[in-house]
């Protein structure tokens, strides 16, 4: 796609700083220096200009940033006397939350211009290499068309890469950090300082008093992972069946119907059916006038009813999105193989058990794992339909059809605890990745490619 490099690079930096010139030595401390000798002005003056951008955000916020990082600031917020006044006036303090934040921002600004560095000595050796095969030295004009020709792959990375470093690395990095502080309802800044604690929130999560919240409302995620991913792919690929079957009239018009419920917005039908499910709602005064029962039916305010009634409605929510790919498989599987069972004899449930079904499966498991780890992140269903309760006096922050993810909102925007809500967010990505590298690489999809 791309012109390759016309030679390799093989002078080390250690021979370039030996055999070459003042001025290619001269880049190890003054970046540019090989370019401005050799007439590359544009290229020479941004290292130039970027060292000295670099060197004055150093001495002038960059150190003060990198050397509070490790306290967090030592300064609260409070009342001071003013011997002046007489009476107390309210003190500044340091805020540990832009302390942390910018102290991410100065390391990755750092290794951005250590980057930046080894690029300049790169350049500096090539210049070093073709002034050494008698070659001319490219001008700014070579160097501004090869960035529109070879190298436009670079042009292209440039900007979407400097905005994945600030907008979705430093996140990251800084939302994993405050796993590792004290950042709780106790701690907030400005007015409070929070600082580093190591590992004790993990241990407070794992082993602690978090751990009486943590292992039910890890046991309830992995459950309804299980069994939303399994009835809807199950009923899916059983509607998909029932529908193709052949003597069905009207195919288009029952997919129609199921694929409705996708042309919705899922929160108008998770609002729809919160209020059906209420004690006094539709279904519940209908039951009750048909005779058919005395007392409501707690189907959101009772635990197991609750979690029941989630898998439930989950299904009404995911079952057509797994129908219309079964459709697309079943209505692709070879005819002349299924027939062929028919000869030899093979019943249905056959023909379905051994042909059918192993190969929607294997079509379809990528989209099962993906599945399932929405699932485990299935924020809206919960969220919407029972908001997490019925409340559970036995946990912190969570009710008793709480995800991990939807205990993780409730820590970070009802209790702030902001330290504990990260713990949860790395420990969800890890079992998210774990599961689904496991689970991929041991699909016949993954092995056959």
């Amino acid at each position: 796609m791309f012109n390759k490099k016309k030679y390799e690079q093989k002078t080390t930096f250690r021979e370039l700083f030996k055999k070459g010139d003042a001025m290619t030595k001269l880049s190890f401390v003054i970046m540019g220096s090989a370019n401005l000798a050799n007439k590359q002005w544009l290229k020479g003056l941004f290292f130039l200009g970027t060292q000295v951008a670099f060197l004055f955000w150093l001495i002038r916020n960059g150190l003060t940033a990198l050397s509070m990082l490790s306290t967090l600031g030592t300064q609260e917020q409070g009342l001071v006397m003013d011997k002046k006044l007489g009476i107390p006036v309210l003190q500044e303090g340091d805020n540990s939350m832009l302390i942390l934040l910018f102290g991410i921002a100065a390391i990755l600004l750092c290794i951005l211009m250590i980057v930046l560095y080894i690029v300049n000595l790169k350049s500096a050796r090539h210049l070093y290499e073709l002034k050494q095969a008698g070659q001319k030295a490219p001008t700014t004009m070579e160097d501004l068309s090869s960035l529109l020709n070879e190298r436009f792959h670079a042009t292209l990375m440039t900007i979407p890469l400097l905005g994945v470093l600030f907008f979705t690395i430093l996140p990251l990095i800084y939302m994993i950090s405050i796993a590792f502080t004290n950042y709780d309802h106790n701690h907030l800044p400005p007015k409070n300082l929070f600082t580093w604690v190591g590992f004790s929130n993990f241990a407070n999560v794992l082993n602690g008093k978090m751990a009486a919240t943590f292992f039910p409302v890890l046991s309830w995620t992995l459950i309804w992972a299980v069994i939303a991913t399994a009835t809807c792919f199950f009923f899916g690929v059983l509607l998909a069946l029932l529908i193709n079957r052949k003597g069905i009239k009207f195919k288009g018009l029952w997919r129609t119907i199921f694929v409705i419920t996708l042309a919705v917005p899922q929160f108008v039908s998770l609002l729809i059916m919160r209020n059906l499910l209420n004690g006094a709602g539709p279904i519940n005064a209908t039951l009750m006038s048909w005779g058919l029962i005395d007392t409501a039916i707690p189907f959101l305010t009772d635990p197991l009813w609750a979690k029941i009634s989630v898998i439930f409605v989950n299904m009404w929510i995911g079952l057509p999105a797994t129908m219309l790919v079964s459709t697309g498989i079943i209505q692709n599987l070879p005819e002349d193989q299924i027939e062929a069972a028919r000869i030899d004899g093979a019943n249905a449930f056959q023909i379905f058990r051994n042909i059918t079904f192993p190969q929607i499966l294997f079509v379809m498991t990528p989209a099962l794992i993906q599945q399932f780890i929405g699932n485990i992140n299935n924020f809206n269903v919960i969220f919407l339909l029972t908001g997490g309760g019925p409340t559970n006096s036995d946990f912190y922050g969570a009710g008793s059809t709480d995800l991990l993810v939807t205990w993780l909102y409730n820590l970070t925007l009802n209790t702030m605890d902001y330290n504990l809500a990260s713990v949860i967010g790395i420990l969800i990505f890890i079992l998210s990745a774990v599961f689904s590298l496991i689970a991929y690489t041991r699909t016949n999809s993954f092995k056959e490619g």
